[in-house]
């Protein structure tokens, strides 16, 4: 799990620190996939900004509600701009998709150098916390929503819940067996899978309930797959 942590440059010179969160690898030891991620309390927020500057992560899974947001300061502004340390996020544009989740794009700027990147949120609305959905359709519609808009990138794909576990394991143990699925891998071991993701993370899917949701959303993902064959 050390291996997995996620490093920030600190604002001392020569100093290293981390998140509270950790690099998910799937076939490349080289390449994380993610980062999952507790979502930031409000001393963490100028971090939370380093990483995803250093990490060059351009796209943010957030599957914390609205409600527990509001018990801890946002990382992103509600309308026009604010600054986080070395770094001014500016709302771009807040569209709502679904009644189960919004998407959100900032633009990110690095007040050491001026440089600016865009950095896209997709934000589901209805996952409470140690809950788990009543149909894994909304969540698979979700995931093939950001697996569109993240296609043919690179760099990790930051996810957080409120306590960078049950939830941000769920999504990405989903992610990872429906991607292989339209690879064409035949057969899929779950439990392998699951394993392997909290090799990286303690605490990464908790509950008989958060396993039955991911095999809930493979079959769907077979289903929909089985349609969509030529008859």
């Amino acid at each position: 799990v050390d291996e997995s942590l996620v490093p920030i440059d600190s604002w001392e010179e020569g100093k290293t620190e981390y998140l509270n969160a950790s690099f998910i690898y799937d076939d490349d030891p080289r390449q994380p996939v993610y980062i999952a991620a507790q979502t930031p309390r409000g001393e963490d927020l100028a971090s939370f900004w380093q990483a995803i500057w250093q990490h060059g992560v351009c796209l943010i899974v957030n599957l914390s509600t609205i409600e527990e947001g509001k018990q801890e300061k946002c990382y992103w502004p509600e309308s026009g701009s604010e600054v986080h340390g070395p770094f001014e996020i500016h709302l771009v544009s807040e569209h709502i998709w679904s009644d189960d989740y919004l998407v959100r794009s900032f633009y990110l700027k690095n007040l050491r150098n001026g440089q600016t990147r865009t950095i896209t949120q997709f934000h589901y609305l209805s996952w409470k916390h140690d809950e788990t959905p009543s149909s894994p359709k909304s969540l698979i519609e979700f995931r093939r929503k950001v697996n569109k808009s993240y296609r043919g990138r690179a760099s990790p794909v930051l996810v957080h819940s409120w306590d960078g576990a049950g939830r941000t394991g769920v999504f990405c143990a989903v992610d990872l067996l429906c991607g292989r699925l339209l690879k064409g891998v035949r057969q899929l071991d779950v439990v392998a899978s699951v394993e392997h993701l909290r090799d990286q993370r303690d605490g990464l899917i908790r509950t008989a309930d958060q396993f039955k949701l991911i095999y809930g959303c493979v079959a769907q993902e077979v289903n929909s797959l089985l349609k969509a064959l030529p008859q």
